[in-house]
């Protein structure tokens, strides 16, 4: 049996679709088959929140009187340095930037309290937001300075867009040195001290569907409590990596890039992150639907933490000198679990990404998609498989 995205979307506008999430999916397929599921199953509703570095916001705050050009100027958001090099009044920030003052590493390990992602959440919030501008004037932008506060109700427009988000599996961190290493993987202790891991495993979206045959640019999505999209493959966008016998990736794979309406978003789903001795991040939560179209859907959305494997990584010399040296391979199960055994030794391990948060994700968009509020969009074009001829490169550093 073959289904189409446009069945099921008129299954929903008649409140008679079947939704359910990815946990849920994994009961059903073991109890009926992938067949039987394809066949009674519409969608599966997928979940993560964790903290996603390459996302970032941008603003227009409308002209002044008289008008101000802060392109080729500079510009803060709650003293935080922003970017507006794109126009007069199109202001960017990302969540990494930082205030000047920021001791950043300076005094180690830096706690970077307040950088780019918090700047988003505060505006999400409602809060007022100081602006601070400097242009040099031009003739048809003759102002060259401005303080003033801004609000997201005020605003043109604010629009989440992440240039890289939702990666498809990632590494497990570890520490082989004999010192503490603060990464954006958290603090790892010396010797093997503990593995940190950052993915909602059997909940993560491009797990769910490894072979992105549903998943493309223009796929509706849940980002930040509101209505998303994907946009284009994301920047280290890696379809070659090795895969499991059951098609899983075993490493750091595809990404997405992913745009929002800021103003429809919720601060429960878009934080601000410090981490410490790395900068300051964002914590994003997206859930994506996986139609069930036939047999292959439903047995990929099923996929459990004990099928999907990835590589232990040691963070202390091999990561930041960019060699590959895999240490171990564990599934989601054992991360899960608690511990993890590496070289002869029980380790103990924390993840980045909120499960319970991926699971309430996954459940606000079944409800959505039950209610009718939420219809399915077919991709206007798929991402890049191993098969296109897209390759990722590290930089080759030339004199």
């Amino acid at each position: 049996m073959v289904k189409t995205i446009k069945e099921i979307n008129e299954k929903i506008k008649k409140g008679k679709a079947v939704v359910v999430t990815a946990e849920e999916m994994i009961a059903i397929v073991k109890k009926k088959g992938s067949a039987n599921a394809a066949k009674n199953i519409d969608v599966v509703t997928t979940g993560t929140f964790a903290p996603m570095c390459s996302s970032s916001m941008y603003i227009n705050i409308g002209h002044t009187k008289p008008r101000i050009k802060l392109g080729g100027g500079r510009v803060f958001l709650n003293d935080v340095e922003a970017y507006a090099a794109l126009a007069a009044v199109d202001i960017s920030i990302g969540a990494n930037a930082l205030p000047l003052d920021d001791p950043r590493n300076k005094v180690y390990p830096g706690e970077f309290k307040y950088g780019g992602g918090h700047v988003i959440e505060d505006f999400v919030k409602g809060s007022d937001i100081k602006l601070e501008g400097s242009a040099y004037g031009t003739d048809c932008y003759p102002r060259k300075d401005l303080t003033t506060k801004i609000n997201i109700k005020d605003v043109n427009e604010a629009v989440l867009f992440n240039p890289r988000n939702c990666y498809q599996n990632y590494n497990v961190a570890v520490n082989l040195s004999n010192k503490i290493i603060y990464t954006y993987m958290g603090l790892l202790k010396p010797k093997l001290g503990n593995a940190n891991y950052c993915s909602a495993g059997a909940l993560s979206p491009l797990l769910k569907d490894p072979y992105y045959r549903t998943i493309g640019i223009g796929s509706r999505i849940f980002l930040g409590g509101g209505i998303g999209y994907v946009c284009f493959w994301g920047t280290q966008h890696n379809p070659s990596v090795e895969r499991t016998k059951k098609g899983i990736p075993k490493s750091p794979a595809v990404t997405i890039a992913v745009i929002g309406d800021l103003k429809q978003m919720n601060a429960n789903w878009i934080k601000g992150a410090s981490m410490l001795g790395y900068g300051a991040s964002l914590s994003v939560g997206i859930g994506i639907p996986i139609p069930i179209l036939d047999k292959e859907s439903a047995y990929y959305a099923a996929i459990e933490d004990k099928d999907i494997w990835t590589n232990v990584i040691d963070y202390g010399k091999s990561y930041p000198k960019c060699e590959k040296s895999i240490i171990a391979k564990v599934n989601y199960a054992q991360l899960r679990s608690g511990k993890i055994k590496i070289k002869g030794k029980y380790v103990p391990t924390a993840s980045l990404s909120s499960y319970s948060k991926a699971k309430e994700i996954s459940q606000i968009l079944k409800s959505w998609i039950e209610k009718g509020s939420f219809i399915l969009s077919e991709p206007v074009h798929n991402l890049p498989g191993d098969k296109s001829g897209y390759r990722f490169k590290s930089l080759e550093i030339r004199n």
